[in-house]
């Protein structure tokens, strides 16, 4: 059996993250070892909250692995200086965010591990206007050139090739460079973990794939792609319009669906799925996984947020 470790950044100290992971402990028995990144005094309040019960083992940032114990929360503190368990969403944890990544990448380099999972961040304090989302942070730090944001179901996943783009810009954005890097990246990743060549669908730009102005995004650029694609032996077709892609008769043809930008795509996975998906960024040195919602300020600290997406990331590195 695969013994490496699975490594949990906690990510936003206020959000519903301690919620759902403690949750998902509950729910689903984990077969290898884990290690959460976060502050464990913070950690354990939050699970006095909840009325939970688990057991902590506090490792070194410079572990051995036979320090690791089954059926423990074996935790690598970061020190965040708080007033509240919970508390409003802000910058002053930023410094804890940046450490946390920065154990966790050292983690990476010194270490075999199943993949990395992190907690939900807020976009708008930690990453400000540096990077688009933590798929564009985790690409430098690790200075990866080619990368897919990939939401991950068995059923049906999608990628969108532009990610947190204002819609404004994505048209001035795309290009045949882009599209052709990112499938192919999609087809490593699954040739490698599934073991199979994916059926992969690509939407056009405009609605109905259709453009009265002089530049046509679906022949200027899409087509192109999709012609060179099959040059290299990927199983793409395309483009089709996203308004009728994702209907059963259609979606059951492929394993997943490529947009050209963020909502294009995730707003009828996440209708159809709901939470169980999951984000991974495909290309990276690691399997890099994150569920699929944010800190959700309003729900935090009441104890009915859902733990599945959590879960479902949890279960991909169990394997």
């Amino acid at each position: 059996m695969n013994t490496k470790p699975i490594i949990i950044i906690a990510g936003e100290p206020y959000s519903i993250f301690s919620e759902i992971f403690f949750k998902s402990l509950l729910k689903y028995k984990l077969k290898k070892k884990l290690i959460l990144i976060g502050s464990r005094k913070l950690f354990e309040s939050q699970m006095k909250h909840f009325g939970y019960n688990f057991k902590f083992k506090q490792i070194p940032k410079k572990f051995e692995s036979k320090q690791l114990l089954q059926n423990y929360i074996n935790i690598i503190n970061v020190n965040f200086h708080y007033k509240k368990i919970f508390d409003k969403i802000s910058d002053k944890s930023n410094l804890y965010i940046k450490n946390s990544f920065d154990i966790a990448l050292h983690i990476v380099k010194n270490h075999k591990i199943s993949g990395l999972i992190n907690g939900p961040i807020s976009k708008k304090h930690f990453l400000n206007k540096n990077f688009l989302g933590i798929t564009e942070y985790l690409a430098k730090k690790t200075k990866t050139n080619k990368y897919a944001m990939i939401i991950y179901n068995k059923f049906l996943s999608v990628c969108p090739i532009t990610t947190h783009l204002p819609i404004k810009h994505v048209a001035e954005k795309i290009s045949k460079k882009m599209i052709v890097e990112k499938i192919i990246v999609i087809n490593k990743f699954y040739l490698k973990n599934f073991k199979k060549k994916p059926r992969i669908a690509i939407t056009g730009l405009n609605p109905h794939c259709e453009s009265n102005h002089k530049f046509n995004e679906e022949i200027k650029i899409i087509k192109p792609s999709i012609k060179d694609l099959k040059k290299n032996g990927i199983n793409v077709l395309g483009p089709y319009p996203a308004d009728t892609i994702f209907l059963k008769k259609n979606r059951i043809n492929f394993d997943i669906i490529v947009g050209m930008y963020h909502d294009q795509v995730l707003a009828p996975i996440k209708t159809i799925f709901e939470y169980n998906a999951i984000n991974i960024t495909a290309g990276l040195p690691f399997i890099r996984i994150s569920p699929d919602h944010g800190p959700n300020e309003q729900m935090m600290g009441k104890n009915i947020s859902n733990p599945n997406s959590l879960i479902e990331a949890i279960k991909f590195l169990d394997r």
